[in-house]
C-alpha cells in the first residue's frame, strides 16, 4: 500500500433521538453513536470558493479517499473523527466502480461546530 494512505479514522454513526413519547426525532443522538475505526486511508484538504454578496468566502474542508477495492460505508449523516477533528460528511460518498467492482471511495468532509 502507497505511503499516501497512512491515516486512521474512526466512523461515527448515531441513531435518532426518540422524543418523550418513544417516536424518533430527525436530530441524532451523538452521546449514543457507534464508532468503527478504519486504516490505511486519505484525508487531504479540500478547498472551495463561494460569493456571499460582494465578498467572497472560503470554506476549507477535507477530502477521504480509500486505497483501490477498499470500501467505506460511511453515508451522509455519518461523522468521521481524524486527528483530533470532528467533521461531518458533506453530502452523498462517491462509491467508484470499475467494470462492476468498487474500486475507491471519495467521501467530502467538513469541520462540525459545537
Amino acid at each position: 500500500m502507497s505511503a499516501l494512505y497512512g491515516e486512521t479514522v474512526t466512523l461515527v454513526r448515531a441513531p435518532l433521538k426518540v422524543d418523550k413519547y418513544g417516536n424518533a426525532t430527525t436530530e441524532r443522538d451523538w452521546s449514543a453513536a457507534e464508532r468503527w475505526s478504519y486504516y490505511g486511508l486519505m484525508v487531504q484538504p479540500d478547498t472551495s470558493a463561494e460569493v456571499t454578496g460582494d465578498r467572497p468566502t472560503v470554506i476549507t474542508g477535507w477530502r477521504l479517499i480509500t486505497p483501490k477495492g477498499v470500501p467505506f460505508p460511511a453515508l451522509p449523516t455519518d461523522r468521521v473523527e481524524w486527528d483530533g477533528l470532528t467533521l461531518s460528511v458533506d453530502g452523498e460518498v462517491g462509491r467508484f466502480r470499475v467494470r462492476g467492482r468498487l474500486h475507491h471511495v471519495e467521501a467530502r468532509l467538513k469541520r462540525v461546530s459545537g
